[in-house]
């Protein structure tokens, strides 16, 4: 697409070929606007750089490429992440699993321990250590790329957490920690939705465990136990039709109080329970 230097932002607001908030978070990065200031510049006229450069961006988003790729940031739990093909980008529906593990450790006694596995962007982990900076918060993933990511954001967020990198709990020794999350992949190989919208962009392994979607679900239930303490809570992310099957894979370890809990849009995104 080809945007004309000398285009004004009122008219590029209305005339872009993307959806406006789409429009709008591109105007203001390559502008350097905010919201605010897209509203009251509405009569500024695009430099030929600028209008370049727009140009170039809206063709990317146009090809499919995610809008948080494009302009490397998302915001998650009220906090700026840094993303790119390395990682993930975080979900609104995952600010539950930050939200019951927050419930959990108002609970426990200062430091609680907590750990994230396959952390990513670091977003479970640094909303919450930003949130409780006195929990020892641990993340963890296989992926030194995506390592580098998390700490960068945690870094940039001022949140104190300390990364490792491991095949799940394979460098963990024989640390216990009083709580585990987890967004691990649990989309089935061969999902018609691997093949849709933003996650064409995103990294396989965060996305798909290569069999039943099930398989990273089943590692960390059967290798919490060694890590949790006595009455220490898993709390995993998964799949819109999953919630009966991971309940079942708790009970089925001897998780007590297993339980789902429902996102926004009413569906059970979170199971957990607590070891006996």
């Amino acid at each position: 697409m080809n945007i004309a230097p000398g285009a004004t932002v009122g008219a590029l607001q209305a005339g872009l070929p993307l959806e406006p908030l789409e429009n709008r978070i591109l105007l203001c990065h390559v502008l350097g606007l905010t919201r605010v200031g897209l509203i009251t510049g509405s009569e500024r006229s695009l430099t030929a750089e600028e209008a370049e450069r727009l140009s170039a961006l809206v063709e990317r988003r146009l090809n499919g490429e995610p809008i948080a790729y494009i302009v490397g940031t998302r915001e998650f739990f009220g906090l700026p992440f840094q993303v790119g093909p390395a990682v993930l980008i975080p979900r609104p529906d995952t600010e539950l699993i930050v939200e019951l593990a927050l419930e959990r450790l108002t609970s426990l006694t200062p430091p609680a321990r907590l750990l994230d596995m396959g952390t990513g962007s670091g977003a479970i982990a640094i909303a919450i250590a930003h949130t409780r900076p006195d929990a020892a918060v641990t993340a963890l993933d296989v992926s030194e790329a995506a390592l580098e990511v998390a700490r960068a954001n945690a870094a940039a967020n001022a949140a104190n957490v300390r990364f490792i990198r491991s095949d799940w709990f394979t460098a963990l020794g024989d640390e216990m920690f009083d709580l585990i999350a987890s967004n691990p992949p649990y989309i089935a190989a061969g999902d018609a939705h691997l093949a849709q919208g933003d996650l064409r962009f995103e990294p396989a392994g965060a996305l798909t465990d290569g069999v039943d979607g099930l398989s990273a679900l089943r590692t960390i239930v059967d290798g919490a136990r060694g890590h949790l303490v006595a009455g220490g809570w898993l709390l995993l992310e998964h799949g819109y039709d999953q919630a009966e099957a991971v309940r079942g894979l708790l009970t089925d370890a001897g998780y007590a109080d297993v339980q789902s809990w429902r996102d926004l849009g009413g569906i059970e995104r979170v199971s957990g329970g607590r070891r006996g």
